[in-house]
């Protein structure tokens, strides 16, 4: 069975995308990922959205739209992630990370010089692309 993992793709009006470095004591330790994190029993994935976005971020979820679903099988018997990425909108201009190495704002082109979570390296190339664009998804939906 996969464990339900949602994500945050949060683009500024400047283009730029949030992405968060895990930290040195974390799973998979210094790499770059989109906030977000698990499902927990009950909650729909908006609901875990927006409660991932408050606890790591401290920001309020104003709109989320599903735009890619990437399952992601690890070797072992580590299991696999069904990752729901959501182009979200959030209230608050300014963010206060809490549970990263630390966050940045970055260009999509730019994106391929961070070292990503392997999981997330589909949904980077389509950002990276421009197949992918957040912020007009989310406008078309208005």
């Amino acid at each position: 069975m996969s464990i339900q993992v949602v994500a945050a793709i949060i683009e500024r009006p400047d283009r730029r995308l949030l992405i968060a470095q895990r930290r040195k004591q974390d799973s998979s330790p210094l790499k770059w990922e989109f906030p977000g994190g698990k499902v927990k029993t009950g909650e729909s994935p908006e609901q875990a959205l927006t409660r991932e976005l408050r606890e790591e971020l401290d920001v309020t979820l104003l709109r989320a739209i599903a735009i890619a679903q990437v399952e992601h099988h690890y070797s072992g018997n580590l299991g696999s992630l069904s990752i729901t990425f959501f182009a979200a909108s959030i209230a608050e201009p300014q963010i206060r990370p809490g549970p990263f190495e630390q966050v940045a704002w970055v260009l999509p082109r730019e994106l391929a010089a961070y070292d990503f979570l392997t999981a997330n390296q589909r949904i980077v190339a389509e950002l990276a692309t421009g197949r992918l664009k957040p912020a007009e998804i989310l406008a078309s939906f208005a």
